[in-house]
């Protein structure tokens, strides 16, 4: 009995070990399956939210494009134009704010410019989120976290800086609160980059590959200083400047003034003195009638078309008459002139017989070769055309020979010139980077070598002789030269003597072409009673301090040997010379 007992109690004891020993087995694969379904529930959630079609709006922007980053712009040199800074920009979410009075308040003390009725509004309601303001200080973010606002917070926003401010505001532009480009360079690569524009919606915070310029920003520096000093000096209403590299196409500086800042896109917009769309860029998205320096145009359509020599007279003794109208000069010397001779006395007589002997027709043709016909090519949106009749009549060849009766770009002038200089290469301009190698496949003849050596020596000889001559006793030993120009604007369809448009196309060394130039300045005054108005007095002495300040920047040595002018001089005018 007592072994039955003893084996009937160990034979439950191990019934109930085994019993128990299934039991946990049991609850652990409960457990197990539990905590599967658990895990299988939050990947089920996460594919979800992964995939749902979120709200990526935020006051009518998408979110990515509000936090988007664009490119880091540099220079030629690696300095940076255009950058991205964080900005924190203040949001309310209307659902989660609890006292919308008390937040109101609160919120118009920190921030008085927002309107009270405008700011209610947007706390209330039922959207998720709304923007309150754009762009903080970071001082701002403190005081008003500091309000412990419910429904009120902030979001951290890629804002465009521009460390040089307005001097390169209308190569830049601008853009929105939302980093989008509205204006400029900024503007154009949006529309023409569209792998930018994916990259940027894509980045969200990450660094793109930045965008090289052609642009020097230490001449561009010089080039904005002296046109705001040439604005105070002789009380112009505008003035403007750009300089390119006559052998690859590049722009190394443009100036418009009045200008903007682009930190603060709205000042675009602003008058100046009264004067809306005074802000515009003139070298691009002006035309006017430039005047006489549309004569180094004129001579080397004349000089090229083999019908003018560089040794022919002509008789500028009297005006030029067609019906009842009739040309004269400025200052004339009422007699046979020599080609030089008209160039330096900028005849109009003189330039008009050239023209004649040429032809109107080819002498149109010519105008059409060196692009004046073509639309811009620079990378800039604030473009426009010139503005030329198709055929000219024998009046309108005539002052059109002088630069009167049609209206050019100043960028459209200095790539003629650069072109002119350039052996007669024309080369679209860029804001981009370009080797000569690389412009030298994009070249199109536009005048003959042999009449590119005749302009060059021209342009120096007006420097060294004519209405230049001031320019170049600023910029003595960095043999610059070419043709100023002193227009009568036309008010109300007629043209007003007494409100003038100045302008200089230059270009530099002339022994060795490197960097064309363009200065214009709007309605220039006499700097003091013993100076004038014409252009040599304003537009052409900025060029020569510009000129003075850029050159040793550019690597060009002063030299001031009297015999580089001298082999400038064409074989033909050396023979009658020795003759």
């Amino acid at each position: 009995m007592t072994y039955r007992l003893e084996n009937s109690q160990a034979i439950n004891i191990d019934g109930a070990i085994k019993s128990r020993s299934k039991l946990t087995s049991g609850r652990i694969s409960i457990v197990m399956i539990v905590i599967i379904l658990l895990f299988m529930l939050i990947l089920g959630r996460l594919y979800f939210l992964g995939n749902i079609d979120k709200d990526n709006k935020a006051y009518g922007f998408a979110r990515d494009v509000v936090t988007a980053s664009r490119p880091n712009i540099l220079d030629r040199n690696g300095a940076v134009i255009a950058l991205d800074i964080v900005a924190p920009s203040l949001y309310a979410e209307p659902r989660n704010i609890i006292d919308i009075e008390e937040a109101v308040a609160k919120l118009l003390v920190e921030l008085p410019e927002l309107d009270e009725k405008w700011l209610r509004d947007r706390l209330t309601g039922d959207e998720g989120f709304v923007w309150i303001a754009r762009e903080l200080t970071t001082k701002q973010q403190r005081r008003i976290f500091r309000l412990g606002l419910p429904g009120i917070d902030f979001r951290n926003e890629s804002k465009r800086f521009y460390p040089s401010s307005n001097e390169v505001a209308h190569i830049m532009g601008a853009v929105n609160r939302d980093n989008q480009g509205i204006a400029g360079f900024e503007r154009y690569i949006d529309g023409q980059d569209v792998a930018l524009l994916q990259q940027i919606g894509l980045a969200r915070g990450r660094e793109l590959a930045p965008k090289e310029m052609s642009i020097d920003i230490r001449v561009q520096h010089a080039l904005y200083a002296e046109l705001a000093d040439a604005m105070i000096r002789y009380q112009a209403i505008a003035a403007a400047g750009v300089i390119m590299d006559v052998r690859s196409g590049e722009i190394l500086a443009l100036v418009s003034l009045p200008d903007f800042d682009p930190n603060r896109p709205e000042t675009a917009l602003e008058p100046y003195e009264g004067v809306k769309g005074a802000r515009i860029n003139r070298i691009t998205a002006g035309k006017f009638e430039l005047g006489s320096i549309f004569k180094t145009i004129s001579f080397a359509a004349a000089l090229d078309s083999g019908a003018v020599k560089i040794t022919d007279e002509f008789d500028a003794t009297n005006p030029v008459r067609f019906g009842r109208f009739s040309i004269s000069d400025y200052k004339g010397k009422k007699r046979v002139l020599s080609m030089p001779e008209i160039y330096k006395y900028s005849s109009n007589i003189g330039t008009i017989r050239m023209m004649q002997a040429m032809g109107k027709e080819n002498y149109r043709a010519f105008l059409t070769k060196v692009g004046f016909d073509d639309e811009l090519s620079v990378e800039l949106p604030e473009i426009t055309t010139s503005s030329i009749l198709e055929e000219f009549s024998d009046v309108g060849a005539a002052t059109a020979s002088f630069g009167h009766g049609l209206s050019i770009t100043p960028m459209h002038m200095v790539a003629a010139v650069a072109g002119i200089v350039n052996d007669g290469n024309f080369v679209p301009p860029t804001l981009f980077r370009r080797t000569v190698e690389q412009a030298t496949e994009l070249y199109r003849p536009i005048i003959s070598p042999q009449t590119s050596a005749k302009m060059r020596y021209l342009m120096r000889l007006n420097a060294l002789e004519g209405s230049a001559r001031k320019a170049n006793g600023i910029a003595e030993g960095y043999r610059f030269g070419g043709k100023t120009g002193t227009a009568d604007k036309v008010v109300d369809g007629r043209y007003d003597s007494s409100k003038t448009f100045a302008s200089f196309a230059a270009a530099f060394p002339l022994d060795d072409p490197q960097y064309a130039m363009v200065i214009i300045v709007d309605e220039p005054q006499k700097e003091n009673e013993q100076r004038g108005t014409t252009a040599g007095w304003n537009a052409g002495m900025v060029s020569g301090r510009i000129v003075k300040r850029i050159a040793p920047m550019l690597g060009i040595i002063p030299n001031f040997d009297e015999n580089i002018d001298s082999e400038l001089v064409p074989l033909e005018l050396r023979a009658l010379t020795n003759n």
